[in-house]
């Protein structure tokens, strides 16, 4: 099992704080930890993609800045 940068109880806390009126079950670091995961995962395939795009065999740190800024565009 792999160690936890948070105590379950303080992330508890910090997801309660911004949103008071969610109902949380005991598990939710867990999901947490999953929605943590296939970020970085989508993250990590559109950076390839867009390393593809620019006909490098490596991904590179401006490629994930890149595709950050994109997500970051879209979000907003």
């Amino acid at each position: 099992m792999v160690g936890r940068a948070i105590p379950r109880r303080s992330l508890h806390s910090v997801l309660k704080k911004h949103k008071p009126q969610l109902r949380l079950s005991k598990d939710v670091h867990i999901m947490v930890h999953l929605n943590c995961l296939l970020f970085l995962h989508r993250l990590a395939v559109e950076a390839r993609t867009k390393a593809v795009e620019s006909k490098s065999s490596t991904i590179q740190p401006k490629h994930v800045k890149e595709v950050a800024k994109m997500e970051k565009q879209l979000l907003n």
